[in-house]
């Protein structure tokens, strides 16, 4: 064969690979945004401008699992009415191969849909941790703020990754960035890295980048600061007395430094702050979410509240009002973990605020558009894992060597 042909034939033969006519054994993805162009932005404008409202409106939603199997009703959730994401509890898992099962199950119900989940789950580590028995779990937040060790923090913070990764999540509503800064609160105490507001954004930064530099999103929380409640809002809504002057030299400090750092999303708490706004807790406050975290700290990612199915919130108001109110406010995912009838109704709640012009479609599409775009930044899918090795987890853990 002479130079010619042999030229002519390498170069057909590279534009056929480069096609993807040519086998090549590996697995190509359905999701678009992970074969798209290098113009990502513009790829996911194209999707949104192809779903329908009731698609989009899915996406604001984070919804929880009743029990430890996969049911009915979530399925017809993530089917039909193609929510956003999932997260799980501690109240879901028993076993490593049930918890396993479990993500599956809830991946391979979303196969039909475009968009792939966000698989959630809240694990700081100490008394907040949602891993089965036989997987080594991180000490609290305040034991490691006590090593104020950078290096280590960051470590735990991969550790956290591998441990998420090996299960098929993708995001976890953690580090916590509030300042325990009263004594007498019931709800974060050792769950903060400190009372020093520079120390806690020192570690929970440093394990904040251990997670998203191994592909977990890392949800910092509680904005716009938990630490000086002595009310727990799980149970009711807390109110602080305080002044702007100490919650920009406190509570605020570790979150600017997070956003500074590049986080790509904040959970927001149900505080209510008078000094902010007088009205709403800060979860359906626009003073809070748009005026402060967006507009004056700059903040340009992902915002999601806390569980409107909290006390602190479901005391005062329908699940489904206080979810059109705090996205009217400025919040962009929506978590509503325990009631099915809740998860529906607040779907409908949002998709007739926007039929009846209460809530702009431009406005809607600016948060979904911020999501599909932090799914695409992680090159987020709904590929299943077949098991989980423990032994492997367990062994990066006794690396950390903590003291």
């Amino acid at each position: 064969m002479n130079r010619n042909y042999k030229f002519i034939l390498l170069a057909l033969c590279s534009i056929l690979v480069m096609s993807g006519c040519l086998h090549t054994g590996q697995k190509v993805s359905e999701n678009p945004l992970t074969t798209a162009p290098l113009n990502k932005e513009a790829i996911v404008d194209s999707m949104i401008d192809k779903m329908t409202l009731a698609e989009k409106v899915g996406q604001l939603l984070v919804i929880g699992v009743k029990g430890t199997s996969f049911s009915r009703k979530m399925d017809n959730l993530v089917r039909n009415y193609h929510v956003g994401g999932v997260i799980v509890m501690g109240q879901n898992i028993t076993t490593t191969p049930q918890m396993l099962e479990l993500i599956n199950a809830i991946k391979e119900a979303n196969e039909s849909n475009k968009n792939p989940l966000f698989l959630s789950v809240d694990e700081e580590g100490g008394r907040v941790s949602r891993l089965p028995a036989g997987i080594a779990k991180l000490p609290t937040s305040a034991q490691i703020g006590k090593l104020n060790d950078e290096s280590l923090s960051y470590r735990a913070g991969a550790y956290l990754a591998e441990v998420l990764n090996e299960f098929g999540y993708n995001m976890n509503f953690a580090p916590v960035l509030d300042v325990n800064s009263n004594p007498k609160n019931p709800v974060i105490g050792d769950r903060s890295f400190g009372s020093d507001s520079n120390q806690v954004a020192k570690i929970g930064i440093a394990t904040m980048h251990g997670m998203m530099d191994n592909g977990i999103i890392p949800v910092v929380k509680h904005f716009p600061g938990h630490g000086d409640t002595i009310v727990d809002s799980h149970k009711a809504l807390p109110k602080v007395e305080t002044t702007m002057e100490r919650l920009r030299s406190i509570e605020l400090v570790p979150f600017q430094k997070a956003i500074d750092e590049g986080v790509d999303a904040v959970m927001v708490a149900h505080i209510l702050f008078p000094v902010l706004d007088p009205n709403y807790p800060s979860s359906l406050s626009k003073a809070v979410i748009t005026e402060l975290l967006r507009k004056e700290m700059q903040f340009e990612g992902v915002i999601i509240t806390d569980d409107l199915s909290m006390g602190a919130i479901a005391n005062g108001y329908t699940i489904p009002e206080a979810a059109v109110q705090s996205f009217i406010a400025g919040s962009d995912l929506l978590l509503v973990v325990r009631d099915y009838d809740d998860q529906i109704n607040t779907f409908n709640a949002l998709l007739t605020a926007i039929e009846a012009g209460e809530i702009t479609e431009e406005r809607l599409n600016e948060s979904v558009k911020r999501i599909m775009m932090l799914k695409e930044k992680y090159g987020l899918s709904d590929e299943v894992h077949e098991k989980v090795d423990v032994n492997k987890i367990n062994e990066m853990f006794d690396k950390l060597q903590f003291k």
